[in-house]
């Protein structure tokens, strides 16, 4: 399957957020405020310059989010959540939104992208589990859904123990 000729890639801007939110919804439904992912997201903003929206005419049809998160020494980001309208999936929508967010990432010298994942969908993308037990979400992981992409060498060896939004660390040490 292509992408649709007409379907437009843009950076995620304000006017996107309730579109956004539904799609979310649509696709995860209200189980998602239970996930892991979220409670490190409920900790402060994503990164909207390294978010982006898939556009059919002036519909939103799918987005994919990154927040910024610290574990131990190491920072990241946080890629989700990706989601696509059901009408527009299978089409290589999803895979071109986290490349990307991958690219938009590595040009503003992140060192990794770890999400929550299915890693027959992401490793192709690049992404491979993280060792087991190296970092701990703030609620349970199937720890086999945990994966990272390393955009620069080592960088993965700094991130250990508690996941948090890297917000939560700053205004630790600041306080």
């Amino acid at each position: 399957a292509m992408i649709p000729a007409d379907v437009e890639f843009l950076p995620e801007a304000p006017a996107h957020d309730p579109e956004i939110e539904h799609i979310n919804e649509e696709a995860f439904g209200p189980g998602r405020f239970a996930r892991a992912a979220y409670a490190i997201r409920e900790g402060g903003p994503h990164e909207r310059a390294l978010s982006f929206v898939a556009m059919r005419g002036e519909a939103v049809v799918a987005s994919v989010r990154m927040t910024r998160i610290a574990a131990g020494d190491g920072r990241a980001l946080l890629l989700g959540p990706l989601a696509v309208r059901p009408a527009h999936k299978n089409l290589g929508i999803g895979r071109k939104l986290v490349a990307m967010a991958i690219d938009a990432a590595r040009a503003g010298g992140a060192g990794l992208v770890v999400l929550v994942g299915d890693e027959p969908y992401y490793g192709p993308l690049g992404f491979k589990r993280i060792p087991r037990g190296q970092i701990k979400m703030p609620r349970p992981v199937d720890p086999n859904r945990l994966l990272v992409c390393e955009l620069q060498p080592g960088a993965l060896d700094a991130l250990k123990g508690d996941v948090t939004h890297e917000d939560l660390v700053k205004a630790e040490a600041a306080a």
